[in-house]
């Protein structure tokens, strides 16, 4: 009887929590690179660090980082927080509880870029800056990048309750 007891207990421990909320956690490590090296960063929870450097980050939230450097333009990128395979195994394995729980706490998105790798452009050059795949490659230029998941970001930025409405968020670079 006893054993019954345990198994349906472990059972229903497991079918309440999310997959992702246990194999990944709810916050990503995130690198953060520039060309030049030495970049001052600053998320828009004030987070700072000198790269390359990384920080754990919420993996359900949209963040904008900026990148400044002396002789280099500043430049601000939006962190979008996108939904990972893990919600086709959370309905598997987790079940429609597992699933909620894990887009309740973001646990099942991750947040892209990562790394966040900028080359920055140097002040007056006209040229834009770019951003760089983790081998230094470039993907694209960051206003390019930007424009693509702006409307999104913006609109979680607002969800997240960090500004009022999405025009109140600053445009990024």
């Amino acid at each position: 009887m006893k054993l019954k007891i345990a198994s349906a207990i472990a059972i229903a421990s497991v079918s309440l929590s999310g997959c992702a909320t246990v194999l990944n956690g709810v916050n990503q490590p995130v690198e953060f690179e520039s060309e030049p090296a030495g970049a001052t960063i600053e998320t828009l929870a004030g987070q700072t660090c000198t790269t390359p450097c990384s920080f754990e980050m919420r993996r359900g939230d949209d963040n904008m980082v900026t990148f400044t450097a002396d002789g280099y333009e500043s430049v601000t990128i939006y962190m979008q927080s996108r939904t990972g395979g893990s919600v086709a195994g959370n309905l598997l394995a987790g079940g429609l509880i597992g699933g909620v729980v894990d887009a309740s706490n973001g646990a099942s998105n991750n947040l892209y870029p990562d790394p966040v790798y900028i080359r920055m452009a140097p002040t007056g050059s006209g040229e834009p800056a770019l951003l760089l795949d983790k081998d230094g490659e470039v993907i694209s230029t960051v206003s390019e990048y930007n424009a693509e998941v702006a409307e999104d970001v913006r609109e979680g930025l607002v969800g997240q309750g960090l500004y009022a409405s999405v025009d109140d968020v600053p445009p990024a670079d």
